[in-house]
Order: structure tokens, then sequence, then C-alpha cells
């Protein structure tokens, strides 16, 4: 992928994550820095453990705290979660303001738009304000917002077509 497009993976399928990170093996072995940011991850995947080892140039950050259960929040958990997910942004926008890396992974990104955490219009911003032309930033989540769709060069639909147990 050429450096500095915005790239989106979503559907209902698996893969998503793993495609993002293989994007970001690709940029270190080329001697680029990769960040990437999760959200609403309960649980760290196996393929992010194995990702400490190739930092500095690969970064993961989580700003969540592990909240309990999966069924719906407390209104001061939501709360909470929220302001958890408003400084992943924040932090989103610095590295992008001040180049710290050449790829920015928002994984899972879309689903905070998806569950009213926030609005698609803060993602928007955060691409039109922050997003310089010489970093690639990379979408994950499971469903696409029409304006989200319109600021992405790529876009890759992951759909589950068969899965036994």
């Amino acid at each position: 992928m050429e450096k500095g497009h915005v790239a989106i993976y979503y559907g209902s399928g698996r893969g998503k994550t793993t495609s993002a990170i293989g994007l970001g093996i690709r940029a270190v072995g080329n001697n680029q820095k990769v960040i990437m940011i999760q959200f609403l991850k309960q649980h760290i995947e196996g393929e992010c453990r194995v990702l400490k080892d190739l930092e500095p140039y690969f970064k993961v950050f989580n700003f969540e705290k592990r909240h309990e259960g999966k069924g719906s929040l407390k209104e001061d958990e939501k709360e909470e979660l929220v302001s958890e997910i408003k400084n992943a942004f924040k932090f989103a926008a610095k590295v992008m303001d001040i180049r710290e890396c050449d790829l920015l992974i928002l994984d899972e990104v879309l689903n905070t738009i998806e569950k009213g955490l926030i609005e698609e219009e803060e993602l928007c911003s955060l691409i039109d304000h922050h997003k310089p032309e010489d970093i690639t930033l990379v979408l994950t989540g499971h469903l696409l917002p029409e304006g989200l769709a319109e600021r992405a060069d790529y876009i890759s639909f992951i759909q589950e077509i068969k899965r036994n147990g």
C-alpha cells in the first residue's frame, strides 16, 4: 500500500485486525514506524502479544480499562469508556500532528461509532484536521459509515463465508 492512504477493513468476518497488523509488519520491514491504537478490546489477541517483540518499531496502545461483563454498561461506566475513547482520539491526533509514525492503525474504531460511543463526525474530523499526506491511516471495525467511505482510498470488506465449530 502506498504511503499516505486511508485504508479501511470492515465487515462481520474475522481477520480485520490481522490484515491491519500484516500491513504494519510490512511497514516495519520497510524501516517504517507503526502505532496501533486498539478500541473496545477486552482481551489481548495472540497476534498482539507477539508485537511486543517488534517494539519500538511497532507499538500497540489501549486506553481503555477492562470493563467487566459483555452486556450493557452502567451509565457511569459508559461515560468512563467514552472518556477513554476520547483520550485515545487525542493521542491519535497528536501522533499524526507530530508525525510519530508512518502507519497508524485505529483497530476496531468503527465499532465505537456503531455502539454510539462517538459520532462519525468525530472520526471524520480526526482525518480531515490531523492526518498528514505522508501517514497511512488504517481503520477497522464491523460497519462502514458513508462519510468514512468517502474519505477512504482503499476499502476491504471481510465477510465470513463458512465457519465450522
